[in-house]
């Protein structure tokens, strides 16, 4: 497998507990679509061809290019091995895919770190002023799993739903994101619908939506 591009990390900071940041120097010609991903690899003897796809979490016109990645100290894959890296070490990249773009104003609903092709998008519609109309639903097991909170909600305010599957936390919604919470939380099913997040949650929202009147064209997701 040809991965496009090389280049060195600059940057690691935990932003949960099991979340890191990674800025990294940009590769000259990388360009990609808010919400697009692309395959990563640790430019080392064993793990060149062990790619797996992640989201950049930053913008086109940014300086660096950043990956916001979920690492699994359980396991012995490629993102345990990502989250022992350091500045100076070398990451290889592909090129571009997927299909999670931005068509309109909708309803963004993520589990886990489902919410990472978001970021870009919602970082993009916030600098050009766009975000009006948009909303969010982000799933997680417990308050110290959410990724960027404070961020998303300076970005959405009231127009952000935090729900807790593990954890009653007072502010938060301690439920799961099925067809009744749907109904509960949605007048318009008629809109945009931007869906992420492990396989079963994305076929059950998916199913759901689709059940509560939603058009298939209208939701926005990268298949299972």
């Amino acid at each position: 497998m040809t991965m496009a591009f090389k280049t060195r990390i600059l940057m690691t900071e935990f932003v949960t507990h099991s979340v890191k940041r990674f800025v990294l120097r940009k590769p000259k010609g990388f360009r990609f679509i808010p919400g697009q991903g692309a395959l990563v690899a640790i430019n080392r003897p064993g793990w060149k061809d062990q790619p797996h796809p992640f989201t950049p979490t930053s913008l086109n016109k940014d300086l660096v290019l950043e990956f916001t990645i979920k690492g699994y100290p359980g396991r012995r894959g490629l993102t345990a091995r990502l989250h022992k890296l350091a500045p100076g070490d070398e990451l290889l990249i592909g090129q571009v895919f997927g299909d999670i773009r931005y068509k309109g104003p909708g309803v963004f609903i993520a589990a886990g770190a489902g919410i990472t092709p978001f970021i870009a998008i919602l970082r993009r519609l916030r600098r050009d002023g766009k975000l009006a109309g948009n909303r969010l639903i982000f799933s997680n097991r417990k308050w110290d799993d959410i990724i960027y909170e404070r961020e998303l909600r300076d970005c959405l305010g009231d127009r952000c739903i935090f729900t807790l599957t593990r954890e009653k936390r007072p502010g938060y919604e301690s439920r799961r994101v099925d067809k009744a919470f749907l109904r509960e939380t949605i007048r318009d099913f008629k809109q945009h619908f931007y869906v992420c997040g492990p396989a079963g949650f994305v076929n059950g929202v998916r199913r759901s939506l689709e059940e509560l009147g939603a058009q298939p064209e209208k939701i926005i997701l990268d298949e299972p």
